[in-house]
């Protein structure tokens, strides 16, 4: 699909606030209702907006403290390695996991209310 200004500040308005009513979106960019709709449907429809999501306040949720924490496995074993996601997977406050270069390191983001939480 070939994206024209238009769609990209579609595309810009929807990413800002996902929310948006129609009418608002077309006054926003600048059409009327019904072909602002027409486009924001053919751009979920070619897969160019997968979805719609809500972004959680860490700090209205009580998660003030966000860091990042590096990990080093002592051995690269697929059982070691499954082993690992798998417990860190039991820990609400692991945000995301990402396994680096090396095949035995692993970054990891934890939100946690404070630093005695941590």
């Amino acid at each position: 699909m070939q994206l024209d200004a238009i769609d990209l500040r579609i595309l810009d308005e929807l990413q800002r606030d996902g929310a948006l009513s129609n009418v608002e979106l077309a006054r926003r960019v600048h059409l009327s209702p019904s072909p602002c709709l027409a486009r924001v449907k053919a751009l979920e429809a070619n897969g160019v907006i997968g979805r719609y999501v809500a972004l959680a306040s860490p700090k209205a949720l009580g998660l003030g403290l966000n860091v990042f924490i590096s990990i080093s496995l002592k051995t690269q074993s697929k059982h070691s390695l499954a082993d690992f996601e798998q417990r860190i997977a039991e820990h609400d406050e692991v945000m995301e996991c990402y396994l680096m270069t090396g095949d035995r390191d692993y970054l990891i983001r934890v939100a946690v209310a404070d630093m005695a939480a941590l």
